[in-house]
């Protein structure tokens, strides 16, 4: 599947992305259903009903090709296919509980393994992410389309770090002395991806934790603008792993982050 492509497939679901927002949005501001999976994990209608239009859309677009998502995925079958679409409707689902802004609908197409496109939209922030190849990254924010390009937007000679946990691991810690990171600040679902990606915040670190559908379509948008997500041993990920989980991850703006 070439760029051609791949754009064309994504120029078709940028709509349907703004369109499901608006409906997150709605039922996020009247009040979420929510019922508890038996992973003890939360799963609520505004996740269902993004989930329903995101499958149906992409299903139209490629018929041929699986969709495993977040909320209809059996962990315990495997996935033989080399090229799958990954679905996260909302990652952030406590923030979006919560009535918080950080929520983001997710959707990534996996070609040979490797995050080929990706699409994240924040729909309370109005900023919409996406990219299919490398150097076909962008951000439509406002109405405004901007290419994305990690270029630095933080103070020169200062390295920010994103976490998403109030409780830092040690580990972790370790990567950002490492890094020499000057300052951290925290933040929930994939928006962490494109603000590195945007150039708001030089790298992220985390733990082994959380599903390939949490991070395939950062993944993509990171690394078509020129960025890198990385084991933290500096190993390359691929998708469609046995169980689904990520390895501790890495993900940098740049080599080097403090300019």
């Amino acid at each position: 599947m070439n760029n051609n492509e791949l754009g064309k497939i994504v120029d078709n679901l940028l709509n349907t992305f703004l369109d499901a927002g608006k409906i997150a949005k709605d039922i996020a501001h009247k009040g979420v259903k929510i019922t508890i999976k038996s992973d003890n994990t939360p799963v609520t209608n505004g996740d269902l009903a993004v989930n329903k239009m995101l499958c149906e859309k992409i299903l139209s677009l490629t018929p041929n090709i699986p969709i495993i998502s977040e909320e209809t995925v059996d962990i315990s079958k495997e996935n033989k296919n080399k090229n799958f679409w990954l679905i996260d409707p909302i990652d952030g689902t406590k923030d979006y509980i919560n009535k918080k802004d950080e929520y983001t609908l997710n959707a990534a197409l996996i070609v040979d393994f490797k995050p080929a496109l990706g699409i994240i939209y924040a729909p309370e922030k109005d900023r919409l992410f996406y990219s299919y190849g490398s150097g076909k990254a962008y951000e439509i924010n406002g109405g405004v389309k901007t290419t994305l390009t990690c270029s630095k937007k933080t103070k020169i000679g200062k390295i920010f770090a994103v976490h998403s946990s109030n409780n830092i691991s040690p580990e972790i810690l370790e990567v950002h002395k490492q890094n020499s990171v000057f300052n951290c600040i925290k933040m929930s679902s994939s928006l962490k991806f494109c603000i590195i990606a945007a150039g708001e915040i030089d790298i992220y670190a985390a733990k082994a934790r959380a599903f390939e559908w949490d991070i395939a379509a950062g993944h993509a948008i990171v690394e078509h603008s020129g960025g890198s997500v990385t084991t933290l041993g500096g190993k390359n990920i691929s998708y469609g792993k046995k169980d689904y989980k990520n390895p501790a991850i890495i993900v940098k703006r740049s080599n080097k982050l403090d300019r």
